[in-house]
């Protein structure tokens, strides 16, 4: 009802507020007439002036009714009421509120005690008639209540669009009283009765005094809300896909004569209920371009179009899919949307987005598609193949599906948080490819619609989280070859030497009884912090420290150690291997090769760290050194030349490497403990003199160490010669050089002031009466031996093996300088070792990571911790299967799995069909569109795990069915009946995959290079799009038969997807992708009309017409045409290519320069007896052609 800004004169009512003056008592409004109801009617209306004008109307008349109590008043008109408020609120404009709007919100802001502002029993009325739910009260809750209480959210367990739900109420009991309206919490909380910050709805327009009438009226007549009206909301564990699929009988259909397999009984009798009939076949040129497109991914021949149409035999199609199945390019192109789930891609993503090496999991997928590897084993290689007896080669690679996350690479990042978002890929992707469940979902919260909880995301999480993430080498036959001889030379020059020194086995023993406990003489260091601007270290379980992230010139590493040791005479550093580094390291660079600039300490106490001392080293040893690059050159002060590096040679860099430094005076320590802080350079300057092997391996100049231990030692035999008092200390001599530093005076005490600064002085008890001992020295040396050699060393030499004893050979040759000619000699023969491609892979830790809930999917934030365990809605895991990823991956081809194979037959169903029986095939929970055919879909699981998880079986049946042989063509009715192909009343029809659209541009010019497999490769992009990208892109084109690869092969930069593949909708790899959406946009025919390949493509298609499509013209339009689509032109047609083609002619004829920019990219390659205006021409004509829709679409 509209109220009149003024009331008639002699009706004006009398409004007076009675003010009580205890709390107790609500208060209340005495009115002359009955105007009260009215006024709530419009209440709706006035407080969608905006919260924050009613919180200020609020918190007035809460002031005034205050200052009422405090001064005994207990009337006040209305008039002076609505006056105070005005007053109060002066700082709202005045077009805000009209006056009626005034004394509307004064007075029904009065109307209560509490800040909400209305009595119960000043509702407003409802409605006086009889209410129809889905007329009356649906809409009111679709407006204003699904949004936070429907669907797509679920606040506080309440659901307005279905019935069961919202009569049992929400989490804090029921919100509907049906006969009740005044007792619903539902009513007095759309009428603000239990406060301003609990009105509902939150969002939006407050419902006007009509809607809470109709509201009020629902619930006095009982609620009633028909079945029809809302979401059926069964027991989420009882939905379809959480039940394993059970074979169902094959029904019975009316038309046997058109059934080909049983695929077409359950299509058939969908389509019978429906009244429908299945189209005719279509004709034998669409079907085996159908067949090859779907089966190879590429077009047939004219030959071969030529040769099934003419074979009429009853076997010829079945021959064909026969053929195609067993062609290389089988596995190219079903590889292809595995590839898509396992986001592959041959860079990092994130800003570096630097290139990686992982195409050999990319040809693992192939080969095992074309293998028909059982799709059972298929998975647990992938997820697991590490984990398997003897794993091969190939299993090893196909771990690759998990390395296939993206990798942070910037400096300063968390490597954690990174690892932890590569672990949250990963299970999405595993939760996509197989369970075809958003489990992610769970990763700050229980599912809001499966009955998943977080809890049992992180258990399933828990399975992954036990890895590391190393790369492997993957030769070439040609390359092991070269290898093992390489090998056997080695073998050969080492036995010769063993046989031919003398005295080796006495010089040996000597030398294991020398090195014996060198190894128990080290105490390891636990480093407190560490500080790297450039590169982010991690500390291990050995009190290692491990690098991670992007690596920067001139890397310097502090390490900050807190010892109680006292008297250390040197300290060690080991260069450690890992797994996770290149080549096993222990260097971060390509090939796995590090540089030590220098290495300095300092050391102050633990309660004084403001005064340092600076610790002098007299010498340093190495276990091995390259030519040029000396340990000396560690501590020499220099910190720009030089260096010290183990080994530039192939194998022999790749190993663990130790150095010594000794102390130029021992490290008395501090009273309460000592504080070390390690400075390491690694800066590798490229015009030293010395970089040799260093300089060809990177571009970077920092060889930093990947991975690295600091250890001390209170041990040596020391060796000291008495001097005169006040005589100094002989500090810093390595070997038979000379670098010393300025001398100091002992003094007694350990605590020095920062002025010359040392802390090397011998302990006060070692001096003699009236004089000090001048210190020489320790007798401090460095273990060569590996872990591994150090096992053998403890073996009793009569029962080392040959291999043992070559092993330990090959550590002690290198310290005997009786052996310097063999070694020079080995080195040159290990210089010629291959090194070969690598792949990223995984390997699961010694020592397992405990794995939390992240509270609110935060990293930083872990709860309680979990083990690994699967959800209770799905099948148990077996009781005898391990608690890791190869226990995982059984679990999930388990037999009792009620998703794998329903999941895997539905996604290859769509890229038959372009849809699925199921459409979201990445979800088949409770929020999925039912199967359009459910029982197809068990019938084709039950049937895939039958035939031993057979790939290639699935495709057979499928081709070979009726339904999919039917013509593409849409009658009028079917097309209105069933727009989309639901009911498979007809054959499919869609556009190709970008992969695809280039492939048959190429096929038709006659460029494409079918090899299979190898590194990817640089098709011709525009130098433009190099801007576009973070530190402009290096794109150096592939040449040769690389330039027209397949498009699967093609370079997949994250940063910077193939511009014209990305035009087509191929998937940016940044997360695992079922289902490559379909766009028709303008840019897709600027495209394929003027990007580099496939200008080139219709350059090469031109000239191929010219030489192979005939005498005529008319001979090679119908030969252009059929190169391309694969059938006939229609006389229509043929015609405006002819036209076309004679246009374009007439144009060029007198146009040479044109002719020549049109027709080639490279004049050498057009014949002399060609005309090059003709080929500019039919270059201009398969262009066009190139541009059909029919071109990239399969019939």
């Amino acid at each position: 009802m509209n109220l009149p800004t003024r009331p008639p004169r002699r009706s004006r009512p009398r409004f007076v507020l009675l003010v009580s003056r205890t709390r107790t008592r609500r208060d209340s409004v005495e009115l002359t007439r009955p105007l009260l109801n009215p006024c709530l009617a419009t209440a709706g209306a006035l407080f969608s002036i905006g919260s924050t004008v009613n919180a200020r109307w609020f918190a007035a008349v809460e002031t005034i009714r205050s200052g009422m109590v405090r001064r005994g008043q207990t009337k006040m008109s209305m008039r002076k009421c609505v006056t105070m408020l005005c007053a109060s609120c002066r700082r709202i404009k005045p077009s805000v509120l009209s006056p009626a709007q005034l004394l509307l919100v004064g007075l029904l802001a009065c109307l209560g005690a509490k800040a909400a502002g209305a009595d119960i029993a000043m509702l407003p009325p409802p409605a006086n008639r009889k209410i129809d739910f889905v007329k009356d009260i649906q809409p009111i809750l679709a407006r204003s209540c699904y949004e936070c209480h429907g669907p797509k959210k679920a606040e506080a367990e309440l659901r307005w669009d279905a019935k069961d739900i919202a009569i049992k109420g929400s989490e804090h009991g029921p919100v509907i009283e049906p006969g009740k309206s005044k007792e619903s919490l539902m009513i007095q909380l759309v009428a603000g009765l239990k406060g301003e910050d609990k009105v509902m709805p939150q969002k939006g327009d407050r419902l006007t005094g009509e809607q809470i009438g109709l509201l009020r009226a629902w619930i006095d007549q009982g609620a009633d809300w028909p079945d029809s009206a809302s979401l059926k909301v069964e027991d989420k564990r009882n939905h379809w896909a959480f039940k394993p699929p059970a074979r169902p009988a094959v029904p019975k259909v009316k038309n046997r004569k058109w059934v080909r397999n049983s695929i077409d009984d359950f299509v058939l009798t969908r389509l019978e209920q429906e009244s429908l009939k299945p189209s005719p076949e279509a004709d034998r040129v669409t079907l085996i371009r159908r067949l090859s497109l779907d089966l190879v991914g590429l077009p047939p021949a004219p030959r071969e179009v030529d040769e099934f149409v003419r074979d009429k035999s009853p076997e010829a199609y079945d021959e064909l899919v026969e053929r195609l199945l067993a062609s290389p390019h089988y596995g190219e192109r079903w590889g292809r949307h595995w590839l898509d789930a396992a986001r592959y891609a041959d860079s990092n993503g994130y800003e570096k987005d630097a290139a990686r090496s992982i195409w050999p999991y990319r040809d693992y997928v192939i080969q095992a598609f074309n293998r028909d590897l059982a799709f059972d084993q298929f998975t647990l290689e992938q997820l697991a193949g590490d984990l398997l007896p003897h794993p091969t080669l190939d299993q090893r690679i196909a771990t690759g599906f998990m390395r296939n996350s993206m990798l942070n690479q910037e400096g300063g990042i968390e490597p954690e948080q990174f690892r932890t978002e590569a672990m949250i890929d990963r299970m999405d992707a595993v939760g996509k490819a197989w369970l075809g469940l958003t489990i992610n979902c769970c990763q700050c919260h229980d599912h809001k619609y499966d009955p998943i909880l977080q809890r049992e995301y992180y258990q399933l999480f828990a399975f992954l989280n036990n890895d590391d993430e190393p790369f492997i080498e993957v030769p070439t036959p040609q390359q092991q070859k070269k290898r093992e001889e390489i090998i056997s030379q080695v073998r050969e020059l080492e036995d010769q030497t063993m046989r031919e020194a003398t005295h080796l086995t006495e010089r040996m023993s000597a030398w294991e009884k020398e090195i014996a406990d060198a190894a128990g003489q080290w105490a390891v260091l636990e480093p407190k912090e560490w500080l790297n601007f450039a590169t982010k270290y991690e500390k291990q379980s050995d009190n290692s420290l491990m690098a991670g992230g992007d690596v920067k010139p001139g890397a310097v590493t502090h390490v900050w150690v807190d010892t109680t040791l006292t008297n250390v005479t040197g300290f060690r550093l080991e260069a450690l291997m890992h797994p996770n580094l290149p080549y096993g390291g222990p260097g971060l660079v390509a090939k796995g090769s590090f540089l030590l600039k220098e290495f300095t300490c300092e050391a102050c106490a633990l309660h004084n760290p403001t005064v340092t001392n600076q610790v002098r080293f007299r010498r340093a040893l190495a276990d091995m050194e390259a030519p040029g690059f000396s340990i000396t050159n560690a501590i020499d002060g220099d910190t720009e030349k030089g260096g010290w590096t183990a080994a530039t040679v192939p194998v022999r860099r790749n190993t663990e490497h130790r150095a010594v430094f000794e102390c130029a005076e021992p490290i008395v320590g501090f009273p309460g403990g000592t504080r070390l802080k390690f400075t390491i350079y690694q800066k590798h300057t490229s015009g030293d003199g010395h970089s040799g092997e260093l300089d060809k391996e990177s571009r970077l100049d920092c060889h930093t160490l990947g991975r690295f231990r600091l250890s001390a030692t209170s041990k040596g035999a020391e060796r000291w010669e008495a001097h005169a008092a006040g005589a100094s200390v002989a500090a810093a001599r390595r070997d038979e050089k000379d670098v010393s530093a300025s001398p100091t005076d002992i003094e007694s005490a350990p605590v020095r002031s920062n002025t010359s600064p040392s802390i090397g002085e011998p302990p006060t008890a070692a001096r003699g009466p009236g004089a000090l001992p001048e210190f020489k020295g320790f007798e401090l040396r460095v273990d060569p031996l590996t872990a591994g050699q150090r096992k053998i060393l403890a073996i009793p030499a009569e029962e080392r093996s040959t291999e043992q004893m070559r092993d330990l050979f090959n550590a002690f040759r290198y310290l005997d300088a009786d052996f310097a000619q063999v070694n020079k000699k080995i080195d040159d023969v290990l210089t010629n070792w291959p090194y070969t491609a690598t792949s990223l892979v995984l390997q699961q830790r010694p020592v397992p990571r405990e794995t939390h809930i992240f509270k609110r999917g935060d990293w930083q934030r872990p709860g309680e911790a979990v083990q690994p365990d699967v959800p209770a809605l799905l099948h148990p895991f077996p009781k005898d299967a391990p608690r890791n990823r190869l226990g995982l991956a059984r679990w999930l081809v388990d037999r009792r799995s009620p998703t794998t194979a329903r999941v895997i037959v539905n996604r290859i169903w769509q890229a038959y069909f372009g849809q699925g029986l199921v459409t979201t095939p990445e979800d088949f929970g409770t929020r999925c569109e039912a199967p359009s055919h459910p029982e197809l879909l068990d019938w084709l699981a039950c049937e895939f795990m039958d035939s031993g998880w057979s790939v290639k079986s699935l495709h057979r049946l499928i081709v070979k069915s009726a339904s999919y042989r039917q013509a593409s063509r849409v009658p009028p009715g079917l097309l209105a009946k069933d727009p989309y192909n639901r009911l498979l009343a007809r054959g499919p029809r869609f556009r190709v995959e970008a992969e695809i659209v280039e492939d048959i541009a190429l096929s038709a010019g006659g460029l494409l290079n079918l090899k299979i497999g190898g590194p990817s490769v640089l098709p011709p992009i525009s130098p433009s799009v190099g801007d576009t990208v973070y530190g402009g892109l290096s794109w150096p084109e592939s040449a040769g038969e690389d330039r027209y690869r397949r498009g699967m092969y093609t370079f997949w930069k994250r940063s910077l997807p193939f511009p014209s593949l990305i035009a087509f909708d191929a998937p940016t790899a940044e997360n695992a992708c079922t289902r490559r959406v379909r766009s028709d946009t303008p840019l897709q025919a600027l495209t394929t009309l003027n990007e580099k390949t496939f200008v080139e493509a219709a350059q090469a298609m031109g000239l191929r017409v010219l030489q192979e499509g005939g005498k005529d013209d008319r001979s090679r339009a119908v030969y252009a045409f059929r190169l391309c689509t694969g059938r006939v032109p229609t006389e229509p047609e043929l015609k405006s290519v002819l036209s076309f083609q004679d246009e374009q002619y007439n144009y060029f004829e007198n146009r040479s320069s044109s002719a020549l920019a049109v027709a080639v990219a490279d004049l050498r390659k057009v014949p002399p007896d060609v005309n090059l205006h003709k080929v500019a021409a039919w270059a201009m004509v398969s262009r066009a052609i190139l541009n059909l829709d029919e071109t990239i679409t399969k019939e």
